[in-house]
């Protein structure tokens, strides 16, 4: 087995946990585009029977009748990569280095459809039931064919490691809400998820010991499905017609994806633990008028405990949510809001290209440097500020039609470290995104 230098690794391998990137770390930021349209929220103030279930199931029992719904958002989102490094010109001659800066490119996967689905019945006074599937993650990176390189073994390489990957992650999710009295709510729910990923990238090796890669391959297991089960609960409590208080827990959804990557030549693909984190969050509601009303929600996600994500060095997150409803007519409502969650991922500069992170469960330990680097080439989940707007249209008194866009503005995280008398290392991403999202409501 050829050796795999830190250096090699941080220039020439390449790594993607595909997320959403939509966008609290790997999280979207809600289900519905009723949610979507008012910044996401969902815990202190319902939103509809869609996000009830999977938001906050305690405002489930507060929907009446037989509900159904039917939509799916269109994700558009702007990644763009930056690497900076190095590579052997002469296996046969240790030293021969040139130096390689990619320049900020474009990820050419930047289409994706996200499904949604959710059913609810009232089966008694107090209890209310209900179903819902979500694709509540789902990207991937593809720089594959671009800023192409004539490589020292007379093959095209680049300094984006020809990184592709996908990543489907899906919730079905059974609920019950049940009311404690007029005042108080309680609820619960199973999450039952299915993942799917894909990891293609091209790692390099050192075969003369010089610390420059100067040889390649393809590291890449293919498609891996794994499935995992957590749960939900979810308190709401109504003192008045006007106000709201709300609060759920979401625990944790441990991930195995089997013979997904080859990290140390071996000919062996490793498996990659990749758990989706616990979140807790609080919210309220306010309606100071009849046709107005406006909620708040404050998120807590542990990605520093979660397999996977914290060996990547994930920061927690809080996320704040605020959005408003403004009803123009007895059909038509108009929404806004905005949410902020500071990225998991931050700058750094100086980082060591020497050191060992294991990583569950891959052969080769990654340097700080490729952690970082990894982090922002295949998997740059930075995007912090949204912007969002919608409606709701009533057609008729059991159908309604609402519609979402969510903008997040561009962020951009670079990390750099220093290789002897060679310069530095630096690894770049921005991200951008816009979504539009759409559902088919029913009411019966």
């Amino acid at each position: 087995m050829k050796k795999i230098s830190g250096l090699a690794a941080a220039f020439c391998s390449g790594l993607l946990f595909t997320s959403a990137f939509a966008t609290n770390g790997d999280n979207m930021i809600g289900v519905s585009p009723a949610s979507r349209a008012m910044g996401g929220i969902g815990v202190g103030m319902c939103v509809g029977p869609t996000d009830a279930i999977f938001r906050n199931p305690a405002w489930l029992s507060r929907e009446e009748g037989f509900n159904m719904s039917f939509g799916g958002i269109l994700f558009m989102p702007h990644v763009k990569g930056r690497s900076k490094g190095y590579f052997d010109t002469d296996p046969d001659n240790p030293g021969g280095i040139v130096a390689t800066d990619t320049g900020y490119v474009s990820s050419k996967a930047d289409t994706f459809m996200i499904p949604e689905i959710a059913i609810t019945n009232q089966i008694s006074e107090n209890v209310v039931i209900g179903v819902g599937a979500y694709g509540v993650s789902g990207m991937g990176v593809d720089y594959r064919d671009q800023n192409l390189v004539l490589g020292p073994d007379g093959k095209y390489h680049n300094g984006l490691a020809k990184m592709h990957s996908t990543l489907q992650f899906v919730r079905i999710v059974p609920a019950v809400g049940y009311k404690v009295n007029e005042a108080l709510t309680v609820g619960g729910a199973l999450h039952l998820a299915w993942g799917s990923l894909d990891l293609g990238a091209e790692l390099g090796y050192d075969s003369d010991d010089d610390g420059v890669p100067d040889t390649f391959y393809n590291a890449g297991g293919g498609q891996s499905q794994s499935y995992g089960i957590g749960a939900s609960l979810g308190i709401n409590y109504k003192p008045s017609e006007n106000i709201c208080i709300g609060a759920s827990y979401q625990s944790s959804v441990k991930m195995t994806y089997k013979n997904v990557f080859d990290s140390n030549n071996d000919g062996k693909f490793e498996d990659l633990k990749l758990e989706q984190p616990q979140e807790f969050a609080v919210g309220v509601g306010y309606r100071p008028l009849d046709r107005f009303k406006i909620g708040f929600d404050v998120r807590w996600i542990n990605w520093s405990d979660a397999d996977g994500y914290k060996q990547f060095k994930w920061k927690d997150q809080w996320v704040f949510a605020v959005g408003g409803e403004y009803k123009v007519s007895q059909k038509l409502a108009l929404r806004a809001g905005y949410n902020y969650g500071k990225s998991p991922i931050r700058s750094k500069s100086d980082l060591n290209t020497a050191n060992a992170n294991n990583i569950p469960d891959f052969a080769y330990p990654f340097p700080d440097y490729n952690v970082e680097w990894f982090n922002l080439i295949g998997f740059p989940a930075i995007a912090e500020q949204h912007i969002t707007v919608g409606f709701g249209y009533q057609f008729t008194e059991k159908f309604t039609l609402n519609m979402s866009y969510v903008r997040a503005f561009e962020k951009k995280v670079e990390s750099t470290a220093s290789v002897m008398s060679s310069g530095d290392l630096v690894a770049g991403a921005k991200n951008a995104q816009d979504s539009i999202g759409v559902s088919l409501d029913w009411h019966f």
